[in-house]
Parts: structure tokens; sequence; C-alpha cells
């Protein structure tokens, strides 16, 4: 709405024109949402459910939790759903991942509210459910936009790009948005860990889209597939960014309230699109790699052992920062410090490998 209201000022008024600069929307969606989140999220503390302590995780994590104003992120997602259609440019496919991660808010949040957990396999089967929909929008996105119809990933090592089935792709995004949405969950635990990893991951991901897939040039340079809308999903990622670091602000140790699955499971989805919309989803490793062995090893851990009876780590505690603070002493402050530098440094590495290792 923002663009094209300064699409057809710039005319009248030159300074109109700025609007329709995405360096200003990426700004004004960045610091729009961390101000509203920061603001609004405060005056939902009576009304938002509370923290009944959680079922899987350390005592002391639980009663510090217990009693807290949770499902934040019902406040914050709306917020960042409010901003991306005040501010980007929109078509279908970018209209229909905000409304589907405002959905995948949603059935967090209702769990959040209920006296009784909705259980694991109701909810995996809704991230199923969600996570097959948004892959059939994206690959018929990029099929559409393709010029011989054919969707291709940018692999690691490989100077050309490789098409890809329909099937495999349906097949590898379902499984990237599922394990995201899942393992982003998990490691919501510790005051500030999700949402700090979170934070890397998005600007990661913007930085990723507005400097280089979204830029012709350079795209052409690194020989990766150049992506026309990298800006306008750009707007979208730093909007997300804004809201995370407002919630960030009251969730900081000692946090004042929780995100919830609202929250992680939504933001846990929409790093899942943005990793597939990239157009490599080995992306993931430079996104998401604490966040999935922190959350990630310990799903894996109970899938074999209640299918298979098949035994992993022992001796470890999933979530990893449980075992951390368990077993190793750490305070909750070094968990997020440790586990932030160890994803900036992996993020570092991968990226470059990634862009320049063809």
């Amino acid at each position: 709405m923002l663009y094209h209201l300064g699409m057809l000022l710039q005319n009248y008024w030159g300074p109109a024109r700025l609007l329709t600069s995405y360096a200003v929307l990426i700004t004004v969606a960045l610091y729009l949402g961390f101000f509203l989140a920061y603001k609004l999220i405060p005056k939902f503390y009576n009304v938002l459910p509370h923290d009944r302590g959680r079922e899987f995780t350390l005592k002391d994590n639980a009663e510090a939790a217990k009693g807290k104003p949770t499902g934040a992120g019902v406040v914050f997602i709306s917020i960042f759903v409010i901003i991306s259609f005040l501010i980007c440019p929109m078509n279908w496919t970018r209209a229909s991942i905000v409304v589907i991660t405002w959905i995948t808010m949603l059935t967090g949040y209702l769990d959040d509210r209920s006296t009784t957990s909705w259980g694991e396999y109701l909810k995996g089967a809704l991230d199923l459910i969600i996570s097959v929909a948004t892959a059939f929008i994206l690959y018929f996105s990029f099929k559409q936009i393709s010029p011989d119809g054919i969707v291709r990933f940018w692999l690691p090592f490989l100077a050309n790009e490789v098409a890809v089935n329909p099937i495999v792709y349906i097949v590898i995004c379902t499984i990237i948005l599922w394990a995201s949405i899942n393992t982003t969950n998990c490691t919501d635990g510790v005051d500030g860990l999700s949402s700090t990893l979170v934070l890397l991951a998005l600007l990661t991901l913007g930085i990723l889209f507005y400097f280089v897939l979204g830029h012709k040039d350079i795209a052409a340079y690194l020989l990766i597939q150049h992506l026309p809308s990298g800006a306008n999903w750009a707007v979208l990622l730093l909007a997300m960014t804004g809201v995370v670091m407002g919630y960030l602000w009251h969730n900081a140790f000692p946090s004042k309230c929780l995100m919830g699955d609202a929250g992680s499971r939504a933001l846990g989805y929409f790093i899942g699109v943005g990793v597939m919309i990239s157009g490599n989803p080995f992306v993931i490793l430079a996104t998401s790699s604490i966040i999935m062995i922190n959350g990630g090893m310990g799903l894996l851990k109970v899938f074999l052992l209640r299918f298979f009876k098949i035994k992993i780590f022992e001796n470890i505690r999933f979530p990893l920062h449980d075992h951390m603070r368990k077993n190793r002493g750490w305070s909750p402050t070094q968990v997020l410090l440790k586990f932030m530098i160890l994803q900036l440094l992996i993020t570092c590495a991968i990226m470059g490998i990634f862009l320049k290792v063809r």
C-alpha cells in the first residue's frame, strides 16, 4: 500500500518517491515493527494466557516460566501481518505466505490457550498440512516466473543450476518447513534464546535477499539465480525482524513474557519459507544450525526410540540448552551468548562457502 501510494503521489510531490525505495521501505518496516511490538505487547499481558509450566523441561526452567504471560506471538505476528500489507508490495505468493504465517501462529496460540495440550500428533499433522500447502504454493509460484516453466535450485559447489522434479521439490520443501517449525518450537526454553537465534536467521536471509539474490549483477557474478522479487522479500524479513526485536525487549532475561507456540511455530515457518524462496534448501544450515541441533536432535532421538526402539545420545539431554544448564552448569545468559556466538560463526563460514566455492 505504501509503495503504491508513493507511485501515485510522486508526480505531484517529489519526496513521495522515497516511498518507492526498497531501502526506505525496509527501514520503515524494521523500525515500525520494533516500536509497535515494544509498545503493544505489555498492554496484552492481562488477556494473554499464562504459562502453566512445561512438562518436558528442567524443573527450574518450568518454575521460572510458570505464571508468566505466554502466547505473545499472537500480538507480534499480528503486527507483522498488518505492517506487511501496509508497506510491502504484494503479489499472490507473498500475500499467501503472510496469511499462512498468521494461521500457523493461530494454531499455536489456540494450543497455548487450551487447558489441555493438543498433543504431539495433532500439532504434527497440522504442521504437515501447512507445510504441504505452502510447498505447492512456492512450487507453482517459481514455475510461473521461470522462463521455461522449470523450477531450479542453486546448490553448494555447483556452478550450474539444477532442475528439480516437482515431487522432489514438494518433498524437500515440506521437510524443511516441518523441521523448521518444530525445531524452533523446541528451542524456545531459555529467556531470549529462540528469539535471538531467529533474529540471526532473519537478518541472514534479509541480507542475502536484498544484497545478493535481489541484485542482478551480484547474483550473476556469484553464479546464482537472480530473484527479481528479492527486495520485496527483504521487506517482509525485516518487518519480522523488527517485531521480534520488540518482543525480545520484553523476553530478555529475566523475561516478562513468553512467545509461546504462537510465536515459535510462526517464526519457524517463516524461516523455512525464506530458505526455500532463496532457491537453495541448504541455506537452512546457515540460518538455523544451532536451532536444528538444539531442538532437532531431540526430535530425532524421540522418533527413533518411539518407533524403532533405537537409542541414541543416551547421556545427552535435549533440547541441548537443558543439557548445558543441568550438566555443564551454564546460566541462561551463558547459554544465550554461547549459542549465539556459535551460530554467528557457522553462518559466516557456511555463507562464505556457499557463495564463493562454486
